[in-house]
């Protein structure tokens, strides 16, 4: 009941300006910080710190999340000003998720696709979807095509996002992994003939 009329209020002073574009930087930056305020979230990220040992830190989560959360809300706010269908936004963005689950380590894929449904929980759905019905309600948009859908881009960029964290980590591992054969291999070249190496 809180939080409610304040998005819708805050969503319609906001886009009730001249400068109407602005509502998409303040939107994300509404979005990179509401998540963090998610409650399950904190949850989230230090259950995965902790089952993998430090390996992906609560911190590299979380700031994975708020960036994927701020481009859904930045994408919404888009919407609610140009009227573009959802499925230009949704369907390209879950092709990119399944793509990317190809090439970046099964925990991650499994972490992304449970950070979606985390990231869309009780703030969000309490706060962001009024705020874009506010914002589509002073710009003059159709509520129903426009401005519903929030929840939904929310829960499809952490996918995304937190699967590209995967492919980074992936491609890390991978360079020190050569990085530690070469100097093994270079190592082992500078021994003499006759060296007794002890296993």
């Amino acid at each position: 009941m809180g939080f409610m009329p304040a998005g819708n209020y805050l969503g319609q002073v906001l886009a009730d300006n001249p400068y109407k574009w602005v509502i998409v930087p303040i939107g994300m930056i509404i979005g990179y910080f509401i998540v963090r305020a998610e409650p399950a979230v904190f949850v989230l990220t230090r259950q995965v710190e902790d089952i993998t040992s430090g390996t992906i830190s609560a911190g590299a989560m979380s700031l994975s999340l708020s960036i994927g959360v701020a481009v859904s809300l930045g994408l919404a706010m888009v919407r609610v000003l140009t009227g573009i269908s959802i499925f230009w936004f949704v369907i390209p963005g879950y092709a990119i998720a399944l793509l990317l689950s190809f090439f970046v380590p099964k925990i991650f894929t499994a972490i992304a696709f449970d950070s979606g449904g985390v990231a869309s929980g009780p703030m969000t759905a309490t706060f962001l979807l009024p705020f874009a019905i506010g914002a589509c309600t002073s710009v003059g948009g159709n509520i129903v095509t426009d401005a519903f859908g929030v929840v939904a881009m929310v829960a499809m960029t952490p996918l995304i996002t937190i699967q590209i964290l995967g492919l980074v980590f992936e491609l890390n591992s991978r360079r020190l992994e050569k990085m530690e054969a070469r100097k093994a291999a270079a190592a082992f070249a500078q021994l003499p003939d006759d060296e007794i190496i002890e296993l």
